[in-house]
């Protein structure tokens, strides 16, 4: 990138304001698209107490078709990631939750699991009109998360749980290191100290028979919303796969199974009470009674750790959980945002037990899961 792009790139962050000092550093004028990427922006970063330019002239107004071409604009502007960030800051700063309770609103909104949970949060003030548009709108993220994750989740279960059995699909996951090393061995080049296989060798999918419990116990406090949504479509894709027995359990102060919709992930995460207090022991217990054989069953639990119920009791169910064999694993956040907010002094405590405690991004789902399957170390999550 050169000066004078890199110029251009401070104007529109800068906005109109900021035009005289940069043609003062020898910044030259806007070029037609981007004089329209910096009306889009306008829209939405202004002057309100921000620190934002003060030229800039903020907000959308109440104007449905000012708000449809806007969106376009930004489609047509902007790569979707941007997209989803501006349309996150038009909501959060400037209050646009007319967007969310439109139809055609959201039939234009770029798919974002942020803009999901929030969308998930207020599903109950979402107007008839607007509920099919609202449904799409979910069945979307549903669909782009399938995409990320179930293949990977899928090789992983299968690479897990039959060691013996291989397959032709290429996975990471699925490798068989030592038969891979074994059958290439007449490859090894002397010259550079290299073994360069010809051939590799999959773990091949798991038999009914070596069939394992997951328990996806998911805490439904507001601040857990986008963890929500990823661990309810996990839950989903694995409850398709035979091999494995899947639960999914959601909380807040009550528990409520919602096994019987991951045939429909859009029902399941429509069954999801984004917000209210928080009981995670109660939920725990109602997890015991999923459980037939410790030392097949696996329980995720999604949660940030701040108990409103009973700390000294949960501390006490998760260690007996541990203690006869279930492995247990703590997802404090399913999220690529940030570092979470959690309660360390309990995941701390915790981690005394066995029980690792770790935030996890979405994309190493997959691998986590054949790390829990396999009763395998966590080091590379919690480094």
């Amino acid at each position: 990138m050169d000066d004078l792009d890199m110029l251009r790139r401070w104007r529109l962050i800068l906005g109109p304001g900021a035009e005289e000092t940069i043609a003062q550093m020898g910044g030259g004028a806007l070029s037609e698209e981007e004089m329209l990427m910096d009306a889009a922006l306008s829209e939405i970063y202004g002057s309100e107490g921000d620190g934002a330019d003060q030229s800039r002239s903020a907000g959308l107004g109440a104007s449905k078709l000012r708000l449809s071409k806007w969106l376009g604009d930004l489609r047509t502007l902007f790569s979707p990631m941007e997209v989803q960030v501006i349309q996150r800051d038009a909501i959060e700063r400037r209050g646009l939750k007319q967007l969310l309770f439109e139809p055609e609103m959201l039939e234009s909104l770029e798919p974002d699991v942020k803009t999901a949970t929030l969308l998930l949060t207020l599903k109950d003030q979402v107007p008839e009109q607007a509920k099919a548009q609202a449904r799409a709108y979910i069945a979307a993220i549903v669909e782009q998360i399938n995409r990320m994750l179930a293949d990977d989740l899928r090789r992983a279960v299968s690479a897990s749980l039959n060691r013996r059995a291989h397959s032709p699909l290429p996975s990471a996951a699925a490798l068989d290191f030592r038969m891979t090393v074994r059958r290439n061995l007449q490859h090894y080049d002397r010259s550079r100290a290299m073994l360069l296989p010809e051939h590799f060798y999959f773990y091949e999918r798991a038999k009914r028979s070596s069939a394992r419990t997951v328990i996806l116990d998911i805490d439904q406090s507001g601040s857990m919303g986008e963890s929500a949504i990823y661990s309810g479509v996990m839950g989903c894709i694995l409850a398709s796969i035979r091999a494995v027995e899947t639960h999914v359990v959601a909380f807040d102060t009550a528990v409520t199974d919602l096994t019987e919709h991951c045939a429909d992930p859009v029902d399941l995460l429509y069954g999801i009470q984004l917000g209210g207090g928080t009981d995670i022991e109660k939920s725990v217990a109602y997890c015991e009674t999923l459980i037939r054989s410790p030392a097949k069953t696996t329980l995720f639990l999604v949660s940030d750790l701040y108990e409103g119920g009973n700390r000294a009791l949960l501390e006490q169910r998760l260690a007996g959980l541990k203690e006869s064999g279930v492995c247990v694993v703590v997802l404090l956040a399913i999220s690529d945002s940030g570092r979470p907010i959690y309660d360390a002094s309990f995941a701390e405590r915790l981690a005394g037990y066995d029980i690792p405690c770790f935030a996890c991004p979405p994309q190493r789902l997959p691998e986590l899961l054949g790390t829990a399957l396999r009763r395998g170390g966590f080091g590379a999550f919690q480094g």
